[in-house]
């Protein structure tokens, strides 16, 4: 006898389909093990559709009893596909544990959910408890438990469609090693006291000068005196060193002159073994937990304390120097759909599907979040005022911005400027191409998004070419130099504003510069330290919000990987060893962020103020000239002259009268009072003068 595999679905609120159709008059359906209905249907080519009088409420056990087969479990996750799913279930309120000295509240979205039960283990006990909690409305699943319940391990038990799988809470603050159990916290006495003091107003994105690292790689060099490498503390460590006595760790970085630290994802990732940190590695764009710090930089990951504490330190330090922290947030996707928290508790809800019914995979680094859906929406949000409010971070980049909706990234940005005007809000803007009718926050959609930075991928594109000496690429330069925000040689404006563009040349992803020359065939280490001087200096002099890459100073190489995201230490890692030998490259960069906070002209942000007070002179040969009217930065002179010559030859260039010599491939050269009538720009480097 052929084996039959029998199927029950509700595919509309008020109608159950069996598949395949099944020839029995006497089919009911079981609601919470009892009979209550018994139904007729009406047969299809190879399904019987049965007609309920009235929707059917979600929260019950469902199952169709056919005699000669059994009970069938009813599949009733396609609900959230159902008309006013989100407007009939959206629950506005508070979620996770909720601690009080007295009492814990546990408070679960499930509104498909047929049972859920809470699985406690308080402090000190060896096996975990069953609590049932009871269903609200909204489909919210509550239970109070009595008593001091701080760093209480649980989990949830959740059946949907008879099926029950043990899950963390998506809405945890606290968690030990691997995310094997959520924790109960007492937040408060975990909070440390921050002081703001020190973080300098920013006016417009433009004043911003961000520098992007990772806490593992700014500290795990074996070759520094740093203790906690790869630790949160480690990238805190005063007074670390490298072999040859030079600056290492938080007092190198904190020297460089940049004002913001972008750091990538903070929040608990899952490729790491939290306990065995250095059998593994990866980035962190592999979202586990948004609510949680990682654990693999804590010093001990299975003290649920020891990562709140530690990352908040970390944080605060930083601010005491005036350097503000963004945060690379990763709310487009998750890392494992299928053994996710949100599928496990809400099957079907919390991920982008094609009209197939296939799930969206737009970043090609796990399946979408439908962020426009309302209870994402708020999950997104939530998680974002938490790191804003009792993290006290600085601003957001979010990754793979392009695949998240315009309302829900205007709702952090809005919070955030509330609690702070200098709150930073900017993203990778691309347009992915996402299946969905919602306006997505791409780079098309930069005018419903004033308040929003975007990764300038052409700057990015034609910057490196140029530099690297392909002079065809000279316009795609001057285009973006101008931060992408002017008419240019037939290129249409990309932004109405400066402070949407962020100018960069290298990041975490792709090749590093120095790569990318070697990559180009140039093999004098010459001429490619010379260039990474010279692409460092278009970044810094363009207008637009500047941004670096962690060791981009040093013309850091990943020897040739343009996707490191796994790669290991080896290849990520900040190289101390390289410092020593180039920490005059470090000094350079130095003086180069201290000469861009003197340019007012650069931190401008409205462009059309500033056009007629530049002037470009193109010289013969490839090389360029900028001319910024401009008194304020320097009250002796009128008039900066920046030379970018990319070319092989050295360009000798003429003025009427006498100049003075501000910046140099050596830094910053005005105590040097040089004056001259005839400027020699070296070949690969740049010159600024000023009259």
């Amino acid at each position: 006898m052929k084996e039959i595999f029998i199927s029950a679905k509700l595919i509309e609120s008020n109608v159950i389909r069996l598949s395949p159709a099944i020839d029995d008059p006497h089919i009911s359906l079981l609601i919470d093990h009892k009979i209550v209905l018994n139904l007729e249907g009406q047969k299809g080519r190879n399904f019987v559709d049965f007609h309920l009088n009235k929707p059917l409420l979600l929260g019950h056990s469902y199952f169709l009893l056919v005699p000669s087969y059994g009970r069938i479990p009813l599949d009733v996750k396609d609900a959230t596909t159902f008309k006013g799913f989100d407007e009939t279930y959206y629950f506005d309120g508070e979620l996770g544990a909720i601690y009080r000295r007295t009492e814990t509240t546990f408070r679960l979205w499930a509104p498909l959910a047929s049972k859920v039960v809470l699985r406690l283990k308080k402090k000190g006990e060896y096996y975990f408890s069953s609590i049932k909690m009871m269903r609200q409305e909204k489909g919210v699943y509550e239970i109070k438990v009595k008593g001091d319940l701080n760093e209480a391990e649980y989990l949830y038990e959740v059946t949907n469609n008879e099926i029950a799988l043990e899950t963390i809470d998506p809405y945890a603050k606290g968690s030990v090693a691997d995310a094997r159990t959520s924790v109960v916290l007492n937040l408060e006495s975990l909070r440390i006291k921050k002081e703001r003091e020190n973080l300098p107003v920013i006016e417009n994105y433009t004043d911003a000068i961000i520098y992007e690292g990772h806490v593992r790689d700014m500290t795990s060099d074996l070759h520094s005196t740093i203790v906690n490498k790869g630790k949160f503390l480690g990238l805190i460590e005063e007074n670390a060193k490298t072999e040859q006595g030079h600056r290492a760790g938080f007092d190198y970085f904190t020297s460089l002159g940049f004002t913001h630290l972008q750091l990538l994802p903070i929040n608990d990732f899952a490729t790491i073994d939290e306990e065995e940190p250095e059998d593994s590695y990866n980035w962190g764009y592999d979202p586990a937990q948004y609510f949680v710090p990682e654990g693999s930089y804590s010093t001990n990951p299975n003290d649920p304390k020891s990562r709140v504490i530690e990352a908040q330190k970390m944080i605060e330090a930083f601010h005491k120097k005036g350097i503000r922290i963004n945060l690379d947030v990763v709310y487009n996707h998750v890392y494992d759909y299928l053994n996710s928290s949100f599928e496990k508790i809400v099957p079907g809800y919390y991920f982008r599907k094609h009209k197939n019914g296939k799930l969206q995979n737009t970043s090609y680094c796990g399946n979408d979040l439908a962020s426009e859906k309302k209870m994402v929406h708020k999950l997104i949000l939530d998680s974002a005022k938490w790191w804003i409010d009792y993290y006290d971070v600085d601003g957001f980049r979010f990754d793979l911005m392009g695949i998240i909706d315009v309302e829900t990234v205007k709702e952090i940005a809005k919070y955030g400027k509330a609690k702070d005007p200098s709150f930073m809000v900017y993203g990778e803007g691309w347009n992915m191409g996402c299946e969905t009718t919602h306006k997505l926050a791409n780079m098309e959609n930069a005018h419903l998004l004033p308040e929003f930075a975007f990764c300038n991928d052409v700057y990015r594109e034609s910057t490196k070419k140029y530099v690297s000496g392909y002079l065809s690429a000279k316009d795609a330069f001057l285009f973006s130099l101008f931060g992408s925000s002017l008419e240019w040689s037939g290129r249409s404006p990309m932004f109405k504003c400066l402070n949407q563009t962020i100018n960069y040349v290298e990041c975490h992803y792709n090749r590093t510069f120095f790569d990318y020359l070697e990559q180009k065939g140039i093999s004098s280490a010459k001429v490619k330290e010379a260039r990474c001087k010279l692409a460092l200096a278009a970044v810094a002099l363009s207008f637009g919000i500047p941004f670096f890459h962690m060791g981009q100073e040093i013309g850091q190489s990943k020897f040739g990987n343009e996707n490191s995201y796994k790669a290991g230490d080896t290849v990520n890692k900040f190289s101390y060893v390289l410092l020593d030998s180039k920490h005059m490259e470090a000094n350079f960069f130095r003086d180069l962020l201290h000469f861009r906070k003197t340019l007012r002209p650069l931190k401008t942000a409205d462009f059309s103020k500033i056009a007629p007070n530049v002037d470009v002179k193109e010289i013969p040969g490839g090389a360029i000239l900028v001319v910024l009217r401009d008194e304020k930065s320097f009250p002796k002179f009128k008039d900066i002259s920046i030379f970018f010559n990319p070319t092989n030859e050295p360009i000798n260039y003429s003025f009427e009268k006498a100049v003075t010599l501000l910046f140099t491939a050596g830094g910053n050269a005005l105590s040097t009072n040089t004056k001259l009538n005839n400027v020699l720009v070296p070949k690969e480097s740049l010159l600024v003068v000023a009259n």
